[in-house]
């Protein structure tokens, strides 16, 4: 039995070096000696959680499978246009007030592990729904279901960078993430090509993947709760309300979390485009979602080819990975907005490709920050200026709301041109972040 977890830990060990394979033997930065003797397996775990975690969410995207349900369930508009910003605020909002109760956990696995399982009982939540429900009846239980998933999945984002930063190395921490991104981009994109090719009805294929979902998130939390983690600092685990002031007053004190916080609030336009972008192709003749299929392997496809480079490029620079996505975002917006005033949308075609180039700068965005604002914090601060950022953020993606009430004075094509302006603020602000990696 020792042999046999000898040669466990022996091949994972192998398996780590392979994939980190540049860096310069295992030294460990930023976590304890003992986290990094156990940071192969706990690579790994992370690795496979997290795949599980984000192919879920890629068969649930609300820009585009829930969209399309809603609307093939005949929900009224209005309740499908609060689909992204009740998934992203929801997720964001709360984590300046859970941020000292989960500080006051020794071991924060536990809290990620928790808030994916209740992802998945969701999930299964707007399946039943979509099963048993039509019009505005189902289109409010899929969108309740939703609300109770983006509140779970913010305790996920809250604990998750303090956990990624006590279990893995400085070094690594995007390659890990990175290539859990590929690997569920490549699972998204098999549901893809089932849209594509036609061969399961669509009704009935977006509620397994539902279901699917669901089993995922579950299984997720288990391999979680399962990593090797130390007992951590439980300073700060105090009054919600208290801690929500004390996390305030990190703005005023540190100038580089302004800045990251301003980049990332301008990037948050790779986020809102994808609706804007259908809704201008929709507004040429298509009609919304024709092509689901072929949006769900475009979004996939450059998850796939970029994750794992914006990781592995992160853990060198994450402020360069924030400045050339950012400026990757504005070329696709900008070109976006373009097409849009010159009619060139209405090929089928030509929408994906377009949405292809913006998800790889959405997957920088989302890469670049994640592994920026664990290098920037230390174990001390991670969890206030992650709960703190992504509050602020979530109040941002709240207000992007006022978006579509904008598209109907000036059109899709203008809102996407100011977008692409954001992009180039964002751009500006990450140039000025530090080099966090080389500290």
């Amino acid at each position: 039995m020792a042999q046999d977890k000898a040669d466990s830990g022996s091949t994972l060990e192998q398996a780590f070096r392979a994939i980190v394979i540049d860096d310069e033997g295992r030294v460990c930065r930023d976590i304890p000696e003992s986290a990094c003797n156990e940071e192969p397996g706990n690579f790994f775990t992370h690795v496979t959680s997290l795949s599980l975690s984000k192919f879920a969410d890629g068969l649930i995207d609300p820009k585009l499978v829930l969209s399309w349900l809603m609307t093939s369930l005949g929900a009224p508009s209005v309740l499908i246009g609060l689909l992204v910003p009740v998934r992203e605020a929801g997720a964001l909002l709360p984590q300046m007030f859970t941020a000292g109760a989960i500080r006051a956990m020794s071991r924060r696995k536990y809290a990620w592990a928790a808030g994916a399982v209740v992802q998945g009982l969701a999930a299964a939540a707007m399946a039943l729904a979509a099963l048993l429900l039509e019009g505005a009846a189902a289109g409010w239980a899929i969108l309740g279901a939703l609300a109770v998933l983006a509140l779970a999945r913010s305790v996920c984002s809250v604990s998750y960078k303090d956990v990624l930063g006590k279990t893995v190395s400085k070094s690594r921490r995007g390659t890990a993430t990175g290539a859990a991104g590929s690997i569920a981009a490549a699972l998204v994109i098999v549901f893809a090509l089932f849209l594509v090719l036609g061969v399961i009805e669509r009704r009935a294929l977006v509620l397994g993947a539902l279901a699917l979902a669901a089993a995922c998130w579950i299984v997720s939390g288990i391999v979680f709760a399962n990593l090797h983690e130390a007992k951590g600092a439980t300073e700060g685990g105090e009054n919600p309300l208290k801690v929500a002031r004390e996390n305030l007053s990190l703005l005023s004190e540190d100038p580089q979390l302004r800045r990251f916080i301003a980049a990332r609030g301008c990037l948050t336009a790779t986020a809102l485009a994808p609706p804007f972008m259908v809704a201008a192709a929709s507004s040429e003749g298509q009609t919304a979602f024709e092509g689901l299929g072929f949006l769900v392997l475009a979004s996939a496809g450059a998850g796939l080819v970029s994750s794992y480079v914006w990781g592995r490029l992160a853990d060198r620079s994450s402020r360069k990975v924030l400045l050339i996505s950012a400026l990757a975002g504005a070329l696709a917006l900008t070109a976006t907005a373009s097409a849009a005033m010159t009619g060139a949308l209405a090929p089928i075609w030509v929408l994906p490709v377009l949405l292809f180039g913006l998800m790889i700068a959405y997957q920088g965005v989302r890469l670049g920050r994640s592994t920026h604002l664990v290098d920037m914090a230390n174990e001390e601060t991670r969890a206030a200026y992650t709960a703190l950022s992504n509050t602020v953020i979530g109040v941002i993606l709240l207000a992007g709301s006022v978006f579509g009430v904008i598209a109907q004075f000036v059109g899709e094509a203008a809102v996407l041109a100011g977008m692409a302006v954001l992009c180039l603020a964002g751009a500006g602000f990450a140039w000025s972040l530090e080099e966090v990696q080389e500290v």
